[in-house]
C-alpha cells in the first residue's frame, strides 16, 4: 500500500497533465455548441424535448437494468486505458480518450444550457455532475498510471535504456487498475439508482420550460 501511494505521488505532474487535457477536451465541447447550425440546434432541441417528456411520462429504464449497462460502458473505459497503458503504440489513444471524454462532458453541458438556460445547469447538476465528480478523477488516475507504465516501457524496451524490470511496476499498474475498475461498480450503482430520481425531480420543470 505505501508503494502505490508513493507511485501516485511520483505521477502528480502526470495527474496535472491529463486534467489540464480533460478541460481543454470540456472547453472546445462547449464550443461546439455554439458552433452548431439553426438546423442541428433545431433539432437537438426537439430531441431534448422529446427526452424529457418521455422521462416525466415514463419514467427511465429498472435501476438493474440500467446498472449493468452503465457499469459495461464505465469499465469499458478502464479496462481500454489498461489494454493501451500496456502498449508503446497506445499512449496517444490514452490522451484522446480523456479528451473526447472531456468534449462529451462539455457538450453535453452545453446543450442543456444553450436549450434550457439556467433549467438546463439546474439539470446538468443532478444529472452530470454528481457521478462524475467521482468517475472523472478515476479515469484521470487510470490515465495517469496507463501513461507511466507505457513511458516505462519505452525507456526500457524500446530506447534500450538500462533493463528495468517491469514485474513490480506491472502488479502496482494492474493493482490500481483493478481498484478503480471496483470504485466504478459503487459509481456505476449510483448513477443507476440515485441519479434517474433526481432526475424526475427537475425534469418537470424543463417540461415547462421547453
Amino acid at each position: 500500500m505505501r508503494s502505490l501511494r508513493q507511485m501516485m505521488k511520483e505521477q502528480t505532474p502526470l495527474y496535472i497533465f491529463v486534467a489540464v487535457l480533460f478541460l481543454v477536451g470540456v472547453v472546445f465541447g462547449a464550443l461546439i455548441v455554439s458552433a452548431l447550425t439553426l438546423d442541428q440546434q433545431q433539432e437537438l432541441g426537439d430531441y431534448l424535448g422529446n427526452f424529457f417528456v418521455t422521462v416525466d411520462q415514463q419514467g427511465l429504464p429498472a435501476a438493474p437494468d440500467s446498472f449493468w449497462s452503465i457499469a459495461a460502458l464505465n469499465l469499458k473505459w478502464v479496462g481500454l486505458i489498461w489494454i493501451l497503458g500496456l502498449s508503446v503504440i497506445g499512449l496517444p489513444g490514452i490522451l484522446i480518450l480523456d479528451f473526447l471524454k472531456g468534449v462529451l462532458i462539455g457538450f453535453t453541458v452545453g446543450c442543456l444550457v444553450s436549450e434550457y438556460s439556467w433549467h438546463g445547469m439546474l439539470f446538468a447538476l443532478v444529472s452530470v455532475a454528481p457521478h462524475n465528480l467521482v468517475l472523472i478523477p478515476v479515469l484521470l488516475v487510470c490515465s495517469a498510471s496507463a501513461i507511466a507504465f507505457s513511458l516505462l516501457m519505452i525507456r526500457s524496451r524500446v530506447l534500450g535504456q538500462r533493463r528495468t524490470p517491469v514485474t513490480r511496476p506491472f502488479a502496482m499498474y494492474t493493482l490500481l487498475s483493478v481498484g478503480m475498475a471496483l470504485l466504478v461498480l459503487g459509481i456505476s450503482g449510483f448513477e443507476a439508482w440515485v441519479t434517474p430520481t433526481m432526475m424526475r425531480w427537475v425534469t418537470p420543470m424543463l417540461v415547462f420550460a421547453g
